[in-house]
């Protein structure tokens, strides 16, 4: 199976210690304009759109899987100092911790927002992924991207506690769907801080990026 990088939509910003920024499915990297603007130039920002997303290429079906996933993240990755700091939302926070367990030594720490590992449970994966399917026809996706947003196994859930680095986790109050996410986060990583931004839904980094910016900036001073 084919899983070179495709042409990828890609914004560096500023000058130091790299950050990489992974949104979610349906999104495109411009969702973190306003973290990365309130985080200033001291740090070299990258944010990136996966592949079917944004201005990324929109490749033939059958290459969205997570395996081609990971290999654009890997791509993405490779232009910046390492280890870097991986900030990932939703879809984009779980591509960072499979990433991280692959590729540990690229890895500095983590930030994961509004993010979860996937799941254990067969029906829990068919239940989230019959989701995905009737959001995709609704939304309207291109074909086959679908498939970077479904889980068929495991992985992380079982590689999970590989994961030494230091992490933040950064949640909106009102985003009860990936509360529970937190808190396996906290039982298998090295939390360095929990983060719960008042008055916010699963987009938290969008509509309160100034919050969402002063949670990461105090958990890299920490570093």
């Amino acid at each position: 199976m084919d899983i070179s990088p495709a042409n990828l939509d890609v914004s560096i910003s500023g000058s130091g210690p790299s950050l990489v920024f992974t949104h979610g499915w349906t999104d495109d990297r411009t969702t973190w304009d306003g973290v990365v603007d309130s985080l200033g130039t001291d740090y070299t920002s990258l944010s990136w759109s996966l592949r079917g997303h944004g201005e990324s290429e929109v490749t033939e079906p059958g290459t969205y899987s997570r395996d081609h996933g990971l290999a654009d993240m890997a791509s993405v990755i490779d232009t910046v100092d390492t280890p870097t700091v991986l900030i990932g939302h939703s879809l984009g926070g779980y591509l960072s911790l499979a990433h991280t367990i692959n590729h540990p030594e690229t890895v500095r720490a983590l930030v994961l927002v509004g993010a979860g590992p996937g799941f254990s449970k067969p029906e829990a994966m068919d239940q989230w992924n019959a989701s995905v399917d009737k959001a995709a026809a609704k939304i309207g996706v291109p074909e086959g991207a679908e498939v970077l947003s479904k889980h068929f196994d495991s992985f992380v859930l079982d590689n999970m506690t590989s994961i030494t680095v230091p992490t933040l986790v950064v949640l909106g109050e009102k985003d009860k769907q990936f509360a529970a996410s937190a808190g396996v986060f906290k039982k298998k990583l090295d939390v360095r801080a929990d983060v719960i931004v008042p008055d916010a839904g699963h987009s938290v980094h969008r509509h309160q990026p100034a919050a969402v910016a002063s949670a990461i900036q105090d958990f890299l001073t920490s570093l």
